[in-house]
């Protein structure tokens, strides 16, 4: 089962602000009157706070949302150890099964109109010694929004994860330019240079911003062009 509105969020990298863009989608479909709900399927780096474990990239998709949800679904996998997911699984002993997350999913999806799915680091991610990320987005199926940190090599990266996304046969529907980096310099050269090359719309380019926020995310972004975006509805009260 699949929202009307659903997408799945990678990266050029970790740290290049896949949270970020994914709380500002989240924000948006809110705002247009959608039960949004956001997933985090594999998480690494907890930290328990009040008798519970959290995880900052977990609680600010939750935070973003207008749907609720329990959190064994929207993140299945939520280990303490802030490494990549296939060690820090294999520390705690916690097998990530692509049909578990998939099934997570399908349950979100039943309950939401739009469902944002945030990916783990870059789009190769190891999840295990037998699949990775790439094989969890091909697995969900979702048209793949895909978060350039703007930084030197960026390009490379950028293209080489839309050639990964392709491979897979998933459609890249979107892509972001984020300002990660305050002193790049021929920023928006770069930005100019991958709207060339990479065969998907903008969806927007962030300058840095000192205190990231989804608020402050969306009001650089158009998700309009994207997939199965929806008309203008009125915000449910």
């Amino acid at each position: 089962m699949t929202a009307a509105c659903s997408y799945f969020v990678t990266g050029t990298d970790t740290e290049v602000g896949k949270t970020l863009i994914s709380s500002a989608l989240l924000h948006v479909l809110s705002q247009r009157g959608l039960r949004a709900a956001g997933m985090k399927p594999v998480a690494a780096g907890a930290v328990m706070r009040d008798g519970v474990w959290h995880n900052d990239d977990v609680d600010n998709l939750a935070a973003a949302a207008s749907l609720a949800l329990p959190q064994s679904l929207t993140t299945p996998y939520l280990m303490r150890e802030p490494a990549a997911p296939h060690i820090a699984a294999a520390l705690e002993n916690i097998a990530i099964d692509l049909q578990h997350i998939r099934s997570c999913y399908d349950q979100v999806a039943a309950a939401a109109d739009a469902v944002v799915v945030e990916g783990v680091g870059g789009f190769r991610v190891p999840l295990s010694d037998r699949f990775d990320t790439a094989d969890l987005a091909q697995q969900l199926g979702l048209p793949v929004i895909l978060v350039i940190g703007l930084r030197l090599g960026c390009i490379n990266h950028a293209l080489l994860t839309a050639d990964a996304i392709a491979a897979r046969g998933l459609t890249l529907a979107g892509w972001v330019a984020n300002g990660i980096d305050p002193e790049m310099p021929h920023a928006e050269a770069n930005v100019d240079a991958l709207a060339a090359r990479l065969k998907a719309p903008p969806l927007g380019a962030l300058p840095w911003l000192p205190v990231p926020s989804a608020v402050a995310a969306a009001d650089f972004l158009d998700f309009s062009r994207l997939p199965g975006w929806p008309g203008t509805r009125p915000v449910s009260t």
